[in-house]
């Protein structure tokens, strides 16, 4: 009836159907309910063990001040760690240079296989492809000025200062920033950490410094490598577009790009290169032994690789600004 409920009918309820009644009722008594014993006695049970509905919180601005600071905490910590590693790794190097004959060379050789020789074809498309489109798309502007011959000033001082570096950079932080924390978060998830702590064997000189220096050999070979494939399909893509002939191309280029700038793009990958190791080896020994824990390191490692390289490279163009220019 109107504002009343009549249940004798309901041969059955269980207390799934009492909870969702006494939701429905808004969490108290109707003004009149007609039941039987039992429903009686498992309504009330409900609603003795159920929490009065309470009313929406009210955002502060307190526990958003907090969340921030909780946030910052975290970076902070995030780089001390980071800080701590860069300076065992110093270390390390130092111990390698003293005895350079016990140095972990087949760790080195390894990594150097697997971060640099096997990301050779993906650098090489990336980079044919954004040189390609570079090409295209400043042919169409440059045609309109009738300064055909200065694409290959803009291809030249473009890609191999600032694209190459970056997109192969870019490239090995989402492909081997993120093999290196998940290879050292399974050792984690495995307990191998802990066995090599028991066994004294230094993390630092086993893991991080082998993993580092390949990266930072093989980056700048890697950064050569992808402004050669994206010079090549500049190019072919200006000989198609504006007809400035690879034999003008090569001719040009040498005398528009000082060699100033091909040492400054290399010192950089390297840096870059050493940068995305650490990274991905302090979020991979940071892993905790779970399965979720090993995918949110690798996710953050990938991201923090990218946005540490885009921020070194910044700091590059402001304190190098007038070499190779």
């Amino acid at each position: 009836g109107q504002g009343g409920w009549d249940l004798r009918a309901v041969t059955r309820l269980d207390h799934t159907g009492a909870q969702l009644l006494w939701n429905r009722w808004g969490r108290q008594w109707p003004a009149q309910v007609l039941l039987s014993p039992g429903q009686q006695a498992m309504l009330e049970r409900v609603a003795r063990f159920s929490t009065p509905a309470l009313p929406p919180p009210r955002r502060r601005l307190w526990p958003l001040f907090l969340q921030l600071g909780e946030r910052l905490w975290r970076l902070w910590d995030h780089a001390l760690g980071l800080l701590a590693l860069t300076g065992q790794l110093w270390l390390d190097l130092l111990t390698l240079l003293r005895h350079p004959r016990r140095g972990p060379w087949r760790d080195v050789s390894g990594h150097l296989y697997r971060i640099g020789a096997t990301a050779l074809p993906i650098t090489a498309l990336v980079g044919f492809m954004i040189g390609t489109v570079l090409a295209y798309l400043m042919s169409r502007q440059l045609r309109q000025f009738g300064a055909d011959a200065f694409i290959v000033h803009i291809l030249g001082v473009g890609l191999i200062r600032e694209l190459g570096p970056m997109l192969a950079a870019i490239l090995i932080a989402g492909r081997s920033g993120s093999a290196i924390t998940a290879q050292i978060g399974v050792m984690r998830v495995t307990e191998e950490l802990d066995a090599m702590r028991v066994m004294g064997i230094a993390q630092g000189y086993r893991l991080v410094l082998p993993r580092a220096l390949a990266c930072a050999l093989a980056m700048p070979l890697i950064s050569v490598w992808t402004t050669l494939a994206a010079l090549l399909g500049g190019m072919l893509a200006a000989d198609a577009t504006l007809g400035v002939t690879p034999a003008y191309f090569f001719s040009t280029l040498p005398r528009t790009v000082a060699v100033g700038t091909l040492w400054l793009a290399c010192a950089k990958s390297v840096v870059f290169g050493g940068l995305i190791a650490l990274v991905g080896c302090h979020f991979g020994l940071r892993v905790k032994p779970n399965t979720e824990s090993l995918g949110q390191g690798t996710t953050a490692s990938v991201v923090t690789s990218i946005t540490v390289v885009l921020l070194v490279d910044a700091l590059f163009a402001v304190v190098f600004r007038n070499v190779g220019l």
